[in-house]
């Protein structure tokens, strides 16, 4: 399974390509490509938005489903959705909406 993330343009945040068709500041919420076509269609998408000037460093990760939360593999992933290690305080992890994904 994958989802689509890039940095949004203006501002560096990690976003995630979500069900409703945006791009969103968590990872809950991502749309999942559970195969091949899904996968090239979400890359369709990525490169849309990185042609449109909306995002950069597209990509899609590989994730898992945790107890219905999505799960990134990769460590620089986990970081991405979560913010640094070294100060819980700060970045999405301190957000009161946002879950943490690490």
């Amino acid at each position: 399974m994958k989802i689509l993330t890039a940095n949004r343009l203006t501002d560096g945040e990690a976003v995630w390509f979500s069900t409703d068709h945006r791009w969103i500041e968590s990872i809950e919420g991502s749309e999942i490509a559970a195969d091949k076509a899904a996968e090239e269609r979400l890359e369709a998408v990525g490169k849309a938005a990185l042609d449109n000037n909306q995002v950069v460093d597209v990509n899609l990760i590989d994730i898992q489903l945790v107890d219905g939360e999505i799960r990134p593999l990769r460590l620089r992933e986990q970081i991405r959705a979560a913010g640094p290690t070294n100060r819980t305080d700060l970045g999405k992890q301190a957000r009161p909406e946002v879950s943490r994904a690490a």
